[in-house]
C-alpha cells in the first residue's frame, strides 16, 4: 500500500472530523495512552482506539539512540472478529493525521478564510515541519511559506519541497520578523523554550504541534494568554502541553476542538495545540483500509 497517497491531507481532515462527532457520541472510543519510560531518556508509548467496526494499536518508541529518534507501528483490526487488517507504518500515519488535524482546525477556526497570497510560517524543517506545508497547501490553498530551522540545510530541503509543490518558498529572516507578516504559523519544534514570541498579527492561526511534555514550550507564555486556544484534547492538553502549562492557562477557557466543529470562526488570534491521541490514528486507518473519508 501506498500510504502516503491513501490518506490525501484534505480526505483525512474529513475523515478526523468524523471521528471527533462519533467521539462525542460515545462511538468511537480510546483510553489514556499508556507512557512508559525507558532507559537512557527514552519513552514507549502504547496506543489503542476502536469504533464499532475497527481497532487500532499504535506502538511507538521515542528514543535519543535510534534514528530517527521516534519509530512507530499501527496494527489495524476488524473490531468484530478481532482478525488483523493491516499493519500501517506508525511514523507516516502520525506525519499525515498531526499535520490533517491542525488543517481542520485551520479551515474551522481560523479567524478569517484563507486567502492565496496569505504567508505561511512554518519553525522547524523537520517531519512535521513537511506534512504541515503539505497539508496546508493541499486543503487552503496557501502559495507563500517562509521557513525558520535551526538546521539550514533541513530549511532548505523543504524549501526545495515546497517549490515543487508549486509555492513561492524563503527562508524567514527570523522569527520574530517573520511571524507578523503570516496568517498561519505552524510551530514543529522540540523546543523546551518558546521560538514563537507575542508578536502576530491579530487574524493569526497557530498550530503548536512541536512540544510534547509539560517541560516544552514552543509558544511564549504572553502570546498563549492573548489567543483563543483550542485543543486536540482537553486530557491530554492538561497532562502534556507544556505551552499551556507553563502559561498558566484557565482551563474554562481551553475549548477541545470537538466541541468547536459547529460554531462560527473565533476572534483571533488563535492557538491549536495538539500533543496526540489514538483517535486521530483510528481516523487514518479507517481511510487507509476502508476508504471511509
Amino acid at each position: 500500500m501506498d500510504l502516503e497517497a491513501a490518506l490525501p491531507y484534505p480526505e483525512l481532515a474529513r475523515a478526523l472530523e468524523a471521528v471527533l462527532l462519533e467521539r462525542r457520541a460515545g462511538r468511537a472510543l480510546a483510553p489514556e495512552r499508556l507512557v512508559m519510560p525507558l532507559p537512557e531518556g527514552g519513552t514507549l508509548l502504547l496506543m489503542p482506539a476502536s469504533d464499532p467496526e475497527i481497532a487500532v494499536t499504535k506502538l511507538v518508541t521515542v528514543h535519543p539512540r535510534q534514528r530517527p529518534s521516534v519509530r512507530a507501528e499501527l496494527v489495524v483490526m476488524d473490531a468484530r472478529t478481532g482478525e488483523r487488517l493491516a499493519q500501517l507504518d506508525g511514523s507516516v500515519v502520525t506525519a499525515r493525521r498531526t499535520a490533517a488535524l491542525s488543517l481542520l482546525a485551520a479551515q474551522k477556526l481560523a479567524p478569517r478564510p484563507p486567502e492565496p497570497e496569505d504567508v505561511l510560517l512554518v519553525v522547524g524543517a523537520g517531519v512535521q515541519g513537511r506534512s504541515h506545508l503539505e497539508a496546508f497547501r493541499a486543503g487552503l490553498g496557501l502559495r507563500r511559506v517562509q521557513v525558520a530551522s535551526r538546521s539550514e540545510a533541513s530549511a532548505l530541503r523543504l524549501l526545495e519541497h515546497a517549490r515543487g509543490l508549486g509555492m513561492e518558498a524563503a527562508l524567514a529572516p527570523d522569527v520574530a520578523r517573520a511571524a507578523p507578516q503570516a496568517a498561519f504559523i505552524v510551530t514543529a519544534t522540540t523546543s523546551r523554550t518558546p521560538v514563537l514570541g507575542e508578536g502576530v498579527r491579530e487574524d493569526a492561526f497557530i498550530a503548536a504541534v512541536g512540544a510534547y511534555r509539560p517541560d516544552m514550550a514552543e509558544v511564549a507564555p504572553g502570546l498563549v494568554r492573548r489567543c483563543r486556544v483550542f485543543v486536540d484534547t482537553l486530557e491530554g492538553a492538561r497532562a502534556e502541553a507544556g505551552d499551556l502549562i507553563q502559561a498558566g492557562v484557565d482551563w474554562e477557557e481551553v475549548t477541545p476542538l470537538e466541541e468547536a466543529l459547529e460554531r462560527g470562526r473565533p476572534q483571533g488570534p488563535v492557538l491549536f495545540k495538539s500533543v496526540g491521541h489514538a483517535l486521530w490514528d483510528l481516523a487514518a486507518a479507517r481511510l487507509a483500509v476502508q476508504g471511509r473519508g
